[in-house]
């Protein structure tokens, strides 16, 4: 009997001895399974951030793209612009200087006696100096610019005494900057500044000229032009322009 009760008490000893053991190995499970799923949850909201960060990166580059298609768009809309406000006004002009020609002639006939009929040299025509004009214009606006240049400097020849010249030689530059005859554009450009410094393309033409300094490699040359644009033609459009690429220059290099 007595036996039987020291048994009894060994494996109640045991028993109880065991308890904490068990208990010790549920924990450590319990908190394995824990940080098992805080490290799911942290790679589920890890994964969400890296998603949402990948969108933001697709439509900012989206948002670039678009707007750098808007910028090409108003610089088109914009040479446009520039080129019908310049028609409109040398056809305005042309309309007035033949009214002027056509009165002054009719008061020479009203006040010169009758005389002699003398030879003289025969006048320009001016529907014939339009058409030569408008036709090497249709040539650039069609991006035939080989043509176009070729069309212009004949009509700088034709028509040396044009009103056409200061445009003729602008439109000139172009279409040689574009057939990448980058000398001869870089030439045009600057005549158009150096014998008509107060017409409207003159600024207009230093920007083309710093275009084809720097694609020469002119550097020193393209910010000498710039900084002349904005000394000589502040408030204007070209100025602006001139000092957001000086500013582009100057800043240091990433």
């Amino acid at each position: 009997m007595q036996a039987r009760r020291g048994v009894a008490a060994v494996l109640a000893a045991c028993s109880i001895a065991a308890a904490p053991a068990h208990a010790g190995l549920f924990d450590d499970a319990e908190a394995r399974q824990r940080i098992e799923k805080m490290q799911s949850d942290s790679n589920t909201r890890f994964s969400r951030l890296e998603g949402q960060l990948e969108q933001s990166q697709r439509v900012q580059l989206d948002q670039n793209n678009q707007i750098e298609a808007l910028r090409g768009e108003i610089a088109k809309l914009r040479g446009q612009i520039e080129v019908l406000t310049y028609e409109l006004e040398a056809s305005t002009r042309r309309q007035k200087d033949f009214y002027l020609d056509l009165d002054t002639r009719l008061r020479k006939l009203e006040t010169k006696p009758e005389a002699a009929p003398v030879a003289k040299a025969p006048e320009a025509d001016p529907a014939a100096e339009s058409r030569d004009y408008e036709a090497a214009l249709n040539l650039l606006k069609g991006g035939k610019f080989g043509e176009a240049q070729g069309a212009f400097e004949g009509f700088i020849k034709t028509w040396p005494q044009s009103s056409f010249q200061p445009a003729a030689h602008y439109w000139a530059a172009s279409a040689s900057f574009q057939a990448k005859n980058y000398a001869r554009a870089a030439e045009l450009y600057q005549s158009v500044q150096a014998q008509w410094p107060g017409d409207v393309r003159a600024p207009e033409a230093l920007i083309g000229l710093a275009n084809t300094q720097q694609i020469q490699g002119d550097a020193k040359g393209a910010k000498k032009s710039l900084e002349t644009v904005v000394a000589q033609y502040p408030g204007t459009p070209a100025a602006d322009v001139a000092r957001q690429r000086l500013k582009q220059q100057a800043a240091p290099k990433k």
